[in-house]
């Protein structure tokens, strides 16, 4: 196994997994930041959802490619159990960021329609 290349593909899992955190649940924080109109928002949104795709999965080639190759003799100082905890903190933080969503109460400005109303346009 070599060490450097699952790290470095971890690496880029983790990477995967920030973007996806920002832009899931922070990509209206992020649009408000930079003056964004909500096609801008959308627009980061499916862009950062892409790219966090290609990146993650990137991210598992390299680190199945490093399990499958023999080990190097530099490889002997790498350790890959710190990158591993923080990926694993980041899917906790992924979970505990969606269940707190569902959960969320309903914010006054977008208030929700009962049942028999209409929108008039």
């Amino acid at each position: 196994m070599r060490k450097r290349t699952v790290r470095n593909g971890m690496r880029l899992v983790m990477v995967a997994l920030i973007l996806i955190i920002l832009v899931s649940f922070y990509h209206g924080n992020l649009s408000d930041m930079f003056l964004l109109s909500s096609s801008a928002e959308n627009r980061i949104y499916s862009l950062g959802i892409f790219w966090a795709t290609a990146i993650g999965s990137f991210g598992v080639v390299l680190a199945a490619l490093g399990f499958a190759l023999s080990s190097q003799r530099r490889d002997e100082s790498v350790r890959i159990l710190p990158t591993f905890l923080i990926i694993s903190g980041l899917i906790v933080l992924f979970f505990y960021l969606l269940s707190a969503s569902i959960v969320a109460p309903v914010k006054q400005d977008q208030k929700r329609l009962r049942p028999g109303e209409t929108i008039t346009i």
